[in-house]
């Protein structure tokens, strides 16, 4: 399955809220109102609305999550803790949750144009996997410099705040440092990740 270009509003209206994908906020819409339409959900389409929710944040497609979670189950832990680690250590979303870029897919595409260097040089590849101390730098040219300005536009928001702990940013030198592993208590998402792992139990 490809990865999701459709409406983003709408996933929100039915997931909730997922930063990473939008920062748009759809109209209100009453609770109670899709409660009365959905009905009970059954644990299937519980288990399958938390999965959603972790690959519409992360722009991930079905197979890039599934391989995520099987690289999760081999490691020590908690599955589920492993898991978020895991994406929340991606280099899209290290840019995002430096305030680098407004959205995972805005942060996405900075590092396909190959806009963004680590430890001084060009990373291309979004999934790439932060390591702490790793030095996250805009490209030294004009257009690389600006597109990060836009992104920090006071309009759009920011998670940054919530991980200050885990990552350190330089808003005059557009450089961030990851300091350590982002604790997955920080993800800022309404995400069951044991109910992720149970749904893909059989495929794993």
């Amino acid at each position: 399955m490809s990865r999701y270009r459709g409406p983003r509003c709408k996933k929100i209206r039915r997931l909730g809220a997922l930063p990473g994908l939008t920062n748009k906020k759809p109209k209100a819409v009453s609770d109670l109102k899709n409660q009365s339409r959905s009905g009970k959900k059954s644990q299937y389409r519980i288990r399958l609305e938390e999965k959603q929710k972790l690959r519409f944040h992360y722009g991930l497609t079905e197979r890039q999550l599934l391989k995520y979670v099987r690289i999760a189950g081999k490691a020590k832990g908690s599955t589920g803790q492993v898991l978020l680690q895991l994406l929340e250590m991606r280099l899209d979303n290290i840019l995002f949750r430096l305030g680098m870029a407004s959205t995972i897919p805005a942060a996405r595409q900075l590092v396909t144009h190959r806009h963004i260097l680590v430890n001084g040089r060009i990373v291309d590849i979004p999934s790439y996997r932060c390591k702490p101390l790793d030095l996250i730098t805009a490209k030294d040219e004009q257009k690389s410099r600006t597109l990060i300005q836009n992104s920090r536009n006071p309009r759009n928001s920011s998670p940054a705040k919530e991980v200050t702990h885990f990552l350190t940013f330089e808003p005059m030198h557009n450089k961030g440092l990851v300091n350590n592993i982002i604790d997955s208590k920080f993800v800022g998402l309404e995400i069951n990740e044991l109910l992720v792992v149970e749904y893909y139990s059989r495929q794993t």
